[in-house]
């Protein structure tokens, strides 16, 4: 019967992708466009990567603009990247141009998945899995569960590398803090989590506040200006973009 088809079409196929990105090269917690675009390049290089987004629609704050005006700004800067998406976009001053919100998210994330990028959504990542003292995955449970607070034990998605792009909140960076009672210093010796953490030292690049915060972990777009001290912006999302693809190569350099 159809009706049964239906059914086992959408579990099978659904599980079997799940099974398949249970060990990954890198892992991004948050669907907003720098993480997307970290998923794009990452996926090009021929890397294994997943992208988990606790809501419905991934794309963060980019589908509504600003107030809801459906156009967003992006400095020159970015524009390679947006030609890299196919985005249609206009000049508006000397070093900003304007896009459309909807068309500029829906490309992203297509161009994402076609490159080999699997994106994940309703899931919530809650935890982070240390192994040797590297951030080695991450936990993961769907989302409607802890909104309703329900006692639902999660799953562990395996990765080489975690991208934290959860915004301003810088999520990861926080539960790495919190686990580990180390210092996450910003740039600025501002606190990230209940107490302050060191960036880690030594052979880690800093590029536009895009960096390995800690082994294994890495932090882009708001989550990256959040652990810079820099305050949140409007919605001129270049630099956003320029971030997830900064963090991309600084992973493609470590891991190929």
């Amino acid at each position: 019967m159809i009706e049964k088809k239906v059914s086992q079409g959408i579990i099978s196929t659904y599980f079997s992708k799940l099974e398949r990105n249970l060990d990954l090269d890198v892992a991004i917690v948050g669907g907003g466009p720098s993480g997307i675009v970290a998923a794009y390049y990452l996926a090009k290089a021929g890397l294994k990567v997943a992208q988990f987004d606790r809501k419905l629609s991934p794309g963060g704050g980019m589908w509504g603009g600003a107030m809801m005006f459906n156009q967003i700004v992006v400095q020159k800067e970015a524009i390679e990247i947006v030609k890299d998406f196919d985005i249609n976009f206009e000049s508006y001053d000397e070093d900003l141009f304007v896009m459309d919100s909807v068309e500029s998210t829906s490309a992203l994330l297509y161009k994402a998945v076609h490159a080999g990028a699997t994106i994940f959504n309703c899931y919530s990542v809650e935890d982070v899995v240390f192994k040797d003292n590297v951030v080695s995955g991450v936990v993961v449970n769907w989302t409607p569960v802890l909104r309703e607070g329900m006692h639902v034990d999660p799953i562990n998605i395996m990765a080489k590398c975690v991208i934290d792009g959860t915004g301003h909140d810088s999520e990861m960076c926080k539960t790495v803090a919190r686990k580990n009672g180390i210092r996450l210093a910003t740039d600025t010796g501002d606190v990230i989590g209940e107490r302050s953490l060191d960036v880690v030292s030594g052979e880690n690049e800093v590029v536009n506040g895009t960096k390995e915060i800690y082994p294994g972990l890495y932090v882009c777009g708001m989550a990256a200006s959040a652990v810079s001290g820099t305050p949140r912006m409007g919605p001129i999302f270049g630099g956003m973009l320029m971030s997830g693809k900064k963090v991309a190569e600084l992973i493609i350099k470590k891991l190929k």
